[in-house]
């Protein structure tokens, strides 16, 4: 597989997103990518941080921006696991992404495709190319695995109770 290719820089978020889940926190990573090289990380992190802000996507944005001292990230991919919420879409306009690549749709809350279509927004100043469903499966089944643990903890703590 190659460097430039999406699914190269997916498998590192989903590594990240491995690392959320051993923490208890839903599995969501997500890589800013520029110039072959990738500037920020981040792993979802509200539960553990006390901080509802502490979404993937916010952390490498946060991270890719340190790392090149401009919170506008031009040129930037963004590699995440889960389609952003609507604060993580907000996020990605203002830091200028260039192209966002997102693998599982999230039909609850996502703000891309899912619901809203923030991106495609008019009002917005800045246009953000998107492609979804890369390493879509994967993505998803971490996800899926991690609620259907966690609903099975549940059941087993509540039966210890009884």
């Amino acid at each position: 597989m190659s460097s430039n290719s999406p699914e190269f820089w997916m498998r590192a978020a989903l590594e990240l997103a491995e690392f959320a889940a051993l923490q208890n926190e839903v599995p969501v990573g997500a890589v800013v990518v520029l110039e072959g090289k990738i500037i920020g990380r981040g792993s979802n992190g509200p539960i553990g941080r006390h901080d509802p802000t502490a979404h993937a996507e916010i952390q490498a944005l946060q991270q890719a921006a340190q790392a090149i001292a401009n919170y506008r990230l031009v040129n930037a991919d963004l590699y995440v696991t889960l389609e952003p919420c609507a604060m993580c879409a907000g996020a990605i306009v203002h830091s200028r992404i260039r192209t966002l690549y997102f693998g599982a749709h999230e039909l609850k809350s996502g703000a891309v495709q899912s619901n809203l279509n923030l991106l495609e927004q008019a009002c917005m100043n800045h246009k953000v190319l998107i492609t979804s469903g890369v390493l879509a499966e994967e993505s998803a089944g971490l996800i899926s695995g991690f609620f259907k643990r966690r609903r099975a903890e549940k059941k087993r703590l509540k039966a210890a109770l009884l």
